[in-house]
């Protein structure tokens, strides 16, 4: 549990940079240039995750209940799945009017995942990574609307085009992870 915790620190305290100390993010990347800042954060973003991932794959080792999932609420989490995959890829594909209309659509795929995962995983060490991503990205959204607010970005051009490739881009990618990478790589099957 304490490396999942220490993993989770220094991932979602690296990405809380934006929340609590813009300012001091400004300035560093003032003072080391854009690239330097991007790759420290990359590289610690990255030793975070790893930590975070290989301490929750140990709390399933000797997990603690704290409650017993429905098994029905698994269907929930497919469904609201499907549109999380669609927001998370509207935050890459230029031009859509998803991420047009939302602002934040990463964020946004963030807490559906989160919270659909905190229905159906009732042991602690699930509990706590989920709903530690579920409280960054709430904060992270609201400090996002924030400086959107403080500083509006120019509106952008949509096509309809842009967001259909968003809207298929995101079928496939769910329906691959979903029916493919998610038993293979998380070890519980989606569906069964």
């Amino acid at each position: 549990m304490t490396l999942m915790i220490l993993g989770l620190l220094i991932f979602l305290g690296g990405h809380s940079v934006r929340i609590f100390a813009e300012s001091w993010r400004q300035q560093q990347i003032a003072n080391r240039g854009q690239s330097t800042w991007k790759l420290a954060y990359s590289v610690v973003a990255l030793i975070g995750l790893a930590i975070a991932i290989y301490g929750y794959g140990q709390t399933r080792l000797d997990p603690i209940y704290l409650w017993f999932p429905p098994m029905g609420l698994r269907h929930a989490v497919a469904l609201l799945m499907l549109p999380a995959f669609i927001m998370l890829v509207a935050a890459y594909v230029p031009g859509n009017a998803i991420k047009a209309k939302l602002g934040h659509p990463m964020m946004l795929a963030v807490k559906i995942w989160a919270f659909s995962h905190l229905l159906v995983n009732g042991r602690l060490g699930d509990v706590l990574f989920f709903a530690a991503f579920l409280v960054w990205a709430i904060l992270a959204f609201k400090a996002a609307k924030q400086r959107s607010r403080q500083q509006p970005a120019a509106p952008q051009s949509t096509s309809l085009a842009a967001t259909l490739a968003t809207v298929a881009i995101g079928v496939v990618a769910y329906a691959l992870f979903a029916f493919y990478l998610h038993p293979v790589i998380i070890g519980v099957p989606v569906f069964g």
